[in-house]
């Protein structure tokens, strides 16, 4: 008899059980039919709408040109924008329009956010800094960040110094904002609990306010995002030299001084397609994955 098999238990039956469980416990862990289906099913739900989406709109546009409208310098057919695309996949063009901007966008964000975030602990924190600057920031982020183009094309020359200073100008009050507004979300009680634990001003915001703002926070980083790309494409549309290079603002600035309406529609079509891939790729699962972490699945 095995060790610790009750006296009377016959050990067949005891082995059949264990045998039992151990299936039953690996068929848990098993993917089942159902649950392929259902991750089929939400991958769809995910890719499906948009898509039917855009089809939807360049039907439309097709409609819209094929009507005649509007001349064709005005509206293009979607297939002349397509092939304004194609053209510059092809001779790599593309890829270099997409480096400059996307590069120079990164890499002011991530300025941006190093910048914001002590300011916005500082609104956060102190009621005399919020009642001095808190209105000041915000009205930076009220301010059209193209009008901070001709300041920094005159401080800063055609560089791209002037480039940064005006997406940094238009990213730095948005997340400093969106810091802010996560920061008084705050249940009061947990930074009484971390100044009874001992937790100074710098452990404080580090290991308590900073991740119970980090829901609200993730929405002014998105916006910050946001205001990155727009104020990137607007330096690019106007600050256009030789040794600045050829971003998608300066694409888009190109077919507007060409007066070619397929190559403007191009640009915009890229300029749409980063912000949304953006969006999808980056802000998107890592908002998802804080949210299902607090149990705040909301529209995911």
């Amino acid at each position: 008899m095995p060790e610790g098999t009750a006296p009377g238990t016959d050990v067949d039956t005891v082995d059949e059980d264990t045998a039992t469980v151990g299936a039953g416990l690996d068929a848990l862990d098993t993917p089942t039919a159902a649950d392929t289906r259902g991750r089929t099913r939400r991958i769809l739900g995910q890719v499906l709408p948009p898509v039917v989406a855009l089809v939807a709109v360049i039907a439309i546009w097709q409609v819209l040109w094929a009507a005649a409208f509007w001349p064709e310098y005005q509206l293009p057919a979607p297939a002349d924008v397509g092939a304004q695309i194609w053209d510059r996949v092809l001779n790599g063009e593309i890829f270099g329009f997409l480096w400059i901007s996307v590069h120079r966008a990164v890499i002011g964000f991530l300025v941006a956010v190093v910048a914001a975030i002590p300011l916005g602990l500082l609104i956060a924190n102190f009621s005399l800094v919020r009642r001095a600057i808190g209105p000041i920031v915000s009205g930076l982020q009220s301010l059209p960040s193209v009008a901070w183009v001709p300041a920094a094309v005159l401080w800063f020359g055609l560089t791209d110094a002037s480039i940064y200073f005006v997406v940094l100008l238009g990213a730095v009050p948005s997340i400093a904002n969106g810091l802010v507004s996560g920061m008084d979300q705050i249940p009061p009680i947990l930074p009484r609990v971390g100044k009874v634990l001992g937790a100074g001003r710098l452990a404080s915001a580090r290991h308590i306010l900073l991740p119970a703002a980090l829901p609200g926070f993730l929405g002014g980083l998105k916006q910050g995002w946001a205001f990155s790309w727009r104020s990137l494409m607007a330096a690019e549309l106007i600050a256009t030299s030789p040794q600045l290079g050829v971003g998608l603002g300066q694409f888009l600035h190109n077919g507007m001084s060409l007066s070619d309406m397929s190559m403007v529609m191009a640009a915009i079509t890229l300029i749409l397609f980063v912000g949304i891939g953006i969006e999808l790729l980056v802000f998107r699962p890592l908002e998802r994955s804080v949210l299902r972490a607090r149990g705040l699945t909301g529209a995911y």
